[in-house]
C-alpha cells in the first residue's frame, strides 16, 4: 500500500513529486486521470490523495468528492494554480484537508505528508491497542507477572475508569508512556484522542505552542492557527510525559487548565473550554523540585491526586525471560532463541536503562548473533566485550571515537543521577545547550549506552 496517491496530469511535474517524496522515505503511486484515479482507489487504500485542481477528464473538487465515497479516512490535498484559489476553498469546505497553490516548495509539502502520516499512525496505533483491550479484558502490552507489576496494574485498574488526574512515577525506560495508554484505555474515553507530549523532547520557546497553539500572526511564522495538544486532546486524556522539566511560567498555565479547564492560544483573544483528563510523569523526585522552588507545590498537589509508581527492571527480575521472549517475537519478529547462560547475564545485570536498555540490549545481540543468541552477544556495560566487538574497528580513530562515547554517556547518566534527571541543570552542568544534550541522550539510548 502506498502511503500518497499523486493525481497530476503533467507528467513531468507528476514525476518530479513521485520521485521527491520516494527518496523522502513516502511512498507514492501517480496516475494522470480523474478517472485512473477512481479505478486505483476502488483497488487501493491511500492515507493522503494529492489533487490536481484541473484535470483533463474530471474537476478536481468533483474528483474530490468521488473519492471521499470510497474512503473518508484519506486525507485529500489540493493543487492549484493562483488563478483558481477561489475553487481550492470550496473544496476546504468539502472536506480537503489542506490546498496548495503552485509553484510550492517540496520541502513544504514533504512536512505537510509526514505530519498527516504521523497523526494516521498515531490514530492506527490507538484503534489497535483499543482493539487487542476489547478481545483481552486487560491492560494493553504490559508485560509480566511479578508481584511489584500486579500490584502497580491492580492500581491503575482503579484510577482508570474515573476522571482522577494520574501522576506515574519512575525511572527513564520503565514504559511510563505504556501505562498512561493503558489508563487511557481503560478508562470511558477511551474512544476519544490520546494525546501524547514529552515536555523535555521540545525546546522551550516552542513548547507553550505545542501545549496551547497560536493564532495566525501571534509570531513571526506562525502563517496559519495551530492548535495545540491540549485543543486535540478535547473529551479524551493527554499524557504529559517528564512535566518535571516545565518552566514556572507553563506550569501556571497547566495549572490553570486542571482548575478550570480553559486556556488560551498564544496571540489568542479569548478563553477556549476543554474537557481533558491528565495523565503526568516524570522520573524525577518532584517533591524535592518542590521544595527547591523549582516546581510549583499548588501544581504538584494537583497532579498527585493518584501516584502510582512503576517499577524499576531490577525489582521485576523475574519478568526478564517474559520481557525477551515479547521483544524477540513480537516487537523483532526474530526466531532466534537465547542460551540458558545469556539468559543467567541478563538477570544478574541491573539494569539502569530499565526496560528501553533490555530492547537495545536484545535488539544487538540479534544483530550480531548468526544464529541462536549466546552469552557474548549480549553485551552489557562493564562486562566483557562491551559495545561492539573490536573488529568492526578499522583504525585507531574509530576506536577512539567510540570510547569518547562510552565516556560520554556515563558522564551525561551520572550527572543526571546527580540533579535528579533535571535535563537543564545537566546542560549547565556539562556546559552544552540544552538541545545538544537531547540530541546526546537520544543518540546514546539508540546505541544502548544510556
Amino acid at each position: 500500500m502506498s502511503d500518497v496517491l499523486i493525481i497530476e496530469d503533467k507528467a513531468s511535474f507528476g514525476e518530479m513529486l513521485r520521485s521527491s517524496l520516494e527518496d523522502a522515505g513516502i511512498s507514492a503511486t501517480l496516475v494522470r486521470k480523474g478517472r485512473e484515479a477512481l479505478q486505483v482507489f476502488k483497488k487501493e487504500q491511500f492515507g493522503i490523495a494529492l489533487i490536481d485542481l484541473r484535470l483533463p477528464d474530471i474537476d478536481g473538487v468533483d474528483l474530490l468528492q468521488k473519492l471521499k465515497k470510497f474512503d473518508t479516512d484519506t486525507k485529500f490535498i489540493i493543487m492549484t494554480a493562483f488563478g483558481t484559489i477561489e475553487r481550492a476553498v470550496e473544496a476546504i469546505k468539502l472536506g480537503a484537508y489542506d490546498f496548495l497553490t503552485k509553484p510550492f516548495d517540496i520541502e513544504q509539502l514533504i512536512t505537510l505528508l509526514s505530519r498527516i502520516i504521523e497523526e494516521r499512525r498515531c490514530l492506527y496505533e490507538n484503534i489497535i491497542l483499543k482493539e487487542a483491550t476489547e478481545k483481552i479484558h486487560g491492560l494493553p502490552m504490559i508485560i509480566g507477572k511479578s508481584s511489584v507489576i500486579r500490584k502497580t496494574t491492580e492500581l491503575l485498574k482503579k484510577a482508570a475508569p474515573t476522571d482522577t488526574t494520574v501522576l506515574l512515577l519512575g525511572e527513564s525506560g520503565t514504559g511510563k508512556e505504556l501505562f498512561a495508554r493503558a489508563c487511557h484505555m481503560l478508562s470511558l474515553r477511551m474512544k476519544e484522542p490520546f494525546v501524547p507530549l514529552n515536555c523535555a523532547a521540545i525546546p522551550r520557546e516552542l513548547l507553550e505552542n505545542e501545549l496551547f497553539g497560536s493564532e495566525k500572526g501571534a509570531f513571526t511564522g506562525a502563517v496559519t492557527r495551530k492548535l495545540g495538544k491540549f485543543e486535540l486532546a478535547n473529551k479524551g486524556t493527554i499524557f504529559l510525559d517528564e512535566i518535571g522539566d516545565l518552566d514556572l511560567n507553563l506550569q501556571a498555565k497547566i495549572l490553570r487548565v486542571l482548575q478550570e479547564k480553559t486556556f488560551e492560544r498564544l496571540g489568542g483573544t479569548y478563553s477556549i473550554k476543554v474537557d481533558v483528563r491528565v495523565i503526568a510523569a516524570s522520573n524525577m523526585d518532584l517533591l524535592k523540585l518542590v521544595h527547591k522552588k523549582e516546581f510549583r507545590e499548588d501544581l504538584y498537589y494537583r497532579l498527585s491526586v493518584f501516584p502510582i509508581s512503576i517499577p524499576n527492571l531490577r525489582e521485576r527480575k523475574e519478568d526478564i525471560p517474559i520481557l525477551v521472549d515479547h521483544i524477540l517475537t513480537r516487537r523483532l519478529r526474530s526466531a532466534k532463541k537465547i542460551s540458558a547462560r545469556a539468559y543467567q547475564k541478563l538477570q544478574n545485570y541491573d539494569w539502569p536503562g530499565n526496560i528501553r536498555e533490555l530492547e537495545n540490549t536484545i535488539e544487538r545481540a540479534v544483530i550480531i548473533a548468526q544464529n541462536d543468541i549466546q552469552s557474548e552477544h549480549v553485551l552489557l556495560p562493564g562486562a566483557k566485550g562491551v559495545g561492539v566487538p573490536v573488529g568492526r574497528f578499522k583504525t585507531l580513530k574509530h576506536v577512539g571515537h567510540h570510547g569518547q562515547e562510552i565516556a560520554e554517556a556515563e558522564l551525561i547518566k551520572k550527572t543526571l543521577d546527580q540533579t535528579a534527571g533535571n535535563k537543564s541543570e545537566t546542560a549547565r552542568c556539562l556546559k552544552v545547550s540544552y538541545k545538544t544534550l537531547l540530541n546526546r541522550i537520544k543518540k546514546y539510548k539508540k546505541k544502548g549506552l544510556l
